[in-house]
C-alpha cells in the first residue's frame, strides 16, 4: 500500500479557461463584488471614478474597495499584504480581475478615502433596514480601546518632563563641577577622556527641547501628548493596562446584531458618549423614538438630559462608587433628597443644605453645625462634616438609573448584543491595533473592521444565495 499522492509539480495540466470557474458560485467573494459594483461611488465620495481623458489611468476605485474588504474579512489588513494577496490568491485575482496595484496605491486608497469609506458603511446599514434586518427599537452602545501607532514612551506628561528636567539638571550640575575640577588641575598633563564641554552643550540642547515641550503643554492646555501620534492617547486598556489607543465605538441593533452605527474618538471614557452615538442610531435606523441601553461608563447627567430630549429612551445604571479604604461609612443613596426644598436629609435625620456649585458644576450639599455635634459622625466620615454632591442633571441620572434597576435583565442582554460584535472584529483585525496614523486613518480602519463585520453577519443570516439575488433586486 502506498501514500497519497499528489501531481508533479512539473506535469503540464489544463486550467479552466475561464477564472471564474475556480470560484464557486455560493463562494462569500461574490456577495463583495456584488455589493461594491452597485454602490454609487462617486455619491459616496470616492475620487477617480470618472478617469480623466488625459494622463496615467487611474485603478477603479471599486477594485480597491472590494480588495481591502476582502481583505478585512480574511485579516490581511496590511497594504503590503494585499499587495502579495492580489498576485496570488485565486479569489483576489478572480474579484478585482487579475489586477496587481502596489502597496503605496492601496495604502493611499485608504487614507484618501476617510468620509467614503464611512458612507459605504452607511449605505449597507441601509440596504439592511431596506431587507428588514434592523429592529429600530432598542440598541446596545459600547466602547472598546484599540492600540494606536505609538509607543508608551513616546508619552510626554508636564510631570515627566519635570522628571527629565531635573535629571539633566543633576548631569550638568555634574559637568560643571568636573569642568572646575579640570581647572584647578591644569598642571596635569593627561589628556581629558570626554570632550566636558561638548557633552555640556549637548545636555544644554537637551534641557532645551523639553522646557519647550513643556511650555507647548503649558500653551495648549495639554494633560498629555504622545509625540508620534498626537491625536491618541494613553488610555487603560481592560488587558493590557495602559496604551496608547483610540476609543472605538459601536451601536449594536437588537434584531440581528447588526452594527448601526460607530465612531471613533480620543477621550478615554465613554462619558460623553451616549447621546452622540443614540443619535446616530436613532438617524441610522430612521426612527422617531430610540431605546438605549449602556453601561456604567456612559453614565451622564448632561447627556441624559439630551437623550430625553429627542425622544431616546437610555438604559444606564448609576456607577457603584465604594467608601474610601474600605471604611463602611454611610453611602450617598442613603441620603434622601427634598425637590421642594432643594435639600438632602442625612441617615441621622438632619437637613444638609445647598452651600454652592463646584468647579464640575455640580451642587454641593452640607450642615457643618450639626455634623459636628452628630452622635453617627464616626460613620458618616472622617472629615469635620459630610458633604454630598449633586449633578444638574440628576433627574435624568436618577431616571436612567431606576429603568436599569427595574430589571437586570437590560444589562444581561446588552453584554448579549455588543460583546458579539466586538469579538468577531477583533478576530478579524487579528492583532487589535491600528495601522494608520492619525484620528482619520484610524477611523478609515474601524469604518473597514465595520464594513466587513455587517456583511459576514448578514451571510450568516440570510446566506450566499439569498443575499446575492437581495443585492441585485434592491440595489444599495
Amino acid at each position: 500500500m502506498t501514500h497519497i499522492t499528489g501531481s508533479s509539480r512539473y506535469q503540464a495540466t489544463l486550467f479552466p479557461e475561464a477564472l471564474d470557474e475556480l470560484v464557486a458560485a455560493d463562494h462569500a467573494v461574490r456577495v463583495i463584488d456584488v455589493f461594491v459594483d452597485a454602490l454609487d461611488l462617486a455619491k459616496l465620495g470616492f475620487s477617480k471614478v470618472e478617469a480623466e481623458a488625459t494622463g496615467r489611468p487611474p485603478y477603479q476605485p471599486g477594485d480597491l474597495l472590494k480588495l481591502y474588504v476582502y481583505g478585512y474579512l480574511n485579516q490581511v489588513r496590511s497594504s503590503r499584504r494585499l499587495e502579495r494577496e492580489a498576485g496570488r490568491n485565486l479569489e483576489v485575482l478572480w474579484l478585482i480581475n487579475r489586477l496587481r496595484p502596489s502597496f503605496k496605491t492601496i495604502a493611499d486608497f485608504r487614507k484618501e478615502h476617510v468620509k467614503a469609506l464611512v458612507n459605504v458603511c452607511r449605505a449597507f446599514v441601509l440596504f439592511c433596514r431596506e431587507q428588514s434586518l434592523l429592529g429600530g427599537e432598542l440598541v446596545a452602545l459600547d466602547g472598546t480601546k484599540v492600540e494606536a501607532v505609538a509607543s508608551t514612551r513616546r508619552v510626554i506628561t508636564p510631570e515627566s518632563l519635570a522628571k527629565r528636567g531635573q535629571a539633566l539638571d543633576r548631569k550638568i550640575a555634574e559637568h560643571l563641577a568636573a569642568m572646575d575640577e579640570a581647572d584647578r588641575q591644569e598642571e596635569s598633563m593627561s589628556e581629558p577622556t570626554v570632550d566636558v564641554p561638548k557633552a555640556l552643550s549637548a545636555l544644554k540642547e537637551k534641557r532645551q527641547e523639553i522646557a519647550r515641550k513643556a511650555e507647548e503643554l503649558a500653551r495648549n492646555n495639554l494633560k498629555q501628548l504622545v509625540e508620534t501620534e498626537p491625536d491618541a492617547k494613553l488610555m487603560r486598556t481592560a488587558n493590557h493596562g495602559y496604551r496608547v489607543a483610540y476609543n472605538a465605538q459601536i451601536a449594536v441593533d437588537s434584531e440581528n446584531k447588526l452594527i448601526a452605527a460607530f465612531d471613533l474618538s480620543n477621550e478615554g471614557n465613554d462619558t460623553n458618549q451616549l447621546y452622540p452615538m443614540a443619535e446616530k442610531a436613532k438617524e441610522a435606523l430612521g426612527t422617531e423614538s430610540l431605546t438605549v441601553v449602556a453601561d456604567t461608563g456612559y453614565s451622564s447627567g448632561e447627556q441624559g438630559a439630551l437623550c430625553e430630549a429627542t425622544q431616546i429612551t437610555a438604559i444606564v445604571p448609576r456607577p457603584q462608587r465604594g467608601n474610601t479604604a474600605g471604611e463602611e461609612f454611610f453611602e450617598r443613596s442613603q441620603f434622601t433628597y427634598d425637590p421642594e426644598n432643594d435639600s438632602y436629609r442625612c441617615p441621622a435625620g438632619q437637613t444638609l443644605t445647598l452651600e454652592g456649585v463646584t468647579s464640575q458644576s455640580k451642587k454641593s450639599y452640607a450642615n457643618p453645625k450639626v455634623c459636628a455635634s452628630c452622635a453617627l459622625k464616626p460613620q458618616c466620615t472622617k472629615g469635620s462634616f459630610r458633604r454630598v454632591n449633586r449633578s444638574l442633571h440628576e433627574d435624568a441620572i436618577e431616571s436612567m438609573s431606576q429603568r436599569a434597576a427595574a430589571d437586570p435583565r437590560w444589562m444581561k442582554r446588552r453584554r448579549g448584543l455588543v460583546e458579539h460584535p466586538f469579538g468577531t472584529i477583533k478576530a478579524m483585525m487579528g492583532i487589535p491595533r491600528f495601522l494608520l496614523r492619525g484620528l482619520l486613518g484610524a477611523k478609515a480602519e474601524w469604518a473597514l473592521a465595520v464594513l466587513s463585520y455587517n456583511p459576514k453577519r448578514v451571510l450568516a443570516i440570510l446566506g450566499v444565495p439569498r443575499l446575492l439575488a437581495q443585492l441585485n433586486v434592491a440595489p444599495i
